[in-house]
């Protein structure tokens, strides 16, 4: 499955002299950089409406414009793990994480994450980055977490973090 990123931001004052990869980073959390300077080498990404290179420096000021395919964010399979959720509407999920429960699947641990819980809760949260989950918990922490559900949420809650 795949998703359309199209993405407008304002490069601030504050970044002059970055990286465009770097700033971009900074701008838009829900992607990797890794994955924003594959979008730049493919052309995929403008800066001030002209194809940029991933190494050039910003001034400030500029318009950078993304419009790219995004696949489908992860190759986890749903599993019916039990979520304590707290809070959910249209646009966020809010869980209660427990303590031995690992958020993102890795090497070591490819099954059993509060990512495969969520995707099995609404499969729809696999095409979002992270199945819309916006910030991180260590393995033995218990703490409460925010995923979000549509693309504008996702945005907001990941520059908030």
């Amino acid at each position: 499955m795949t998703h359309r990123v199209q993405l407008q931001l304002a490069i601030p004052v504050s970044q002059r002299g970055q990286r465009l990869d770097r700033a971009l980073a900074e701008l838009a959390p829900d992607y990797s950089r890794s994955r924003l300077q594959q979008w730049i080498r493919a052309g995929q990404v403008t800066l001030d409406e002209r194809v940029p290179q991933v190494r050039e420096r910003v001034q400030g000021g500029e318009l950078v414009r993304i419009d790219a395919e995004l696949e489908e964010q992860t190759a986890s399979q749903p599993e019916a793990i039990p979520l304590d959720i707290v809070y959910e509407d249209a646009e966020l999920l809010v869980i209660n994480k427990p303590a031995g429960l690992v958020v993102h699947p890795a090497v070591g641990n490819p099954a059993g994450t509060l990512m495969n819980a969520l995707l099995h809760h609404d499969p729809a949260l696999a095409s979002l980055p992270r199945a819309g989950i916006v910030h991180r918990l260590d393995k033995d922490t218990t703490g409460v977490m925010v995923a979000a559900k549509t693309d504008a949420a996702h945005r907001a809650q990941a520059g908030s973090f």
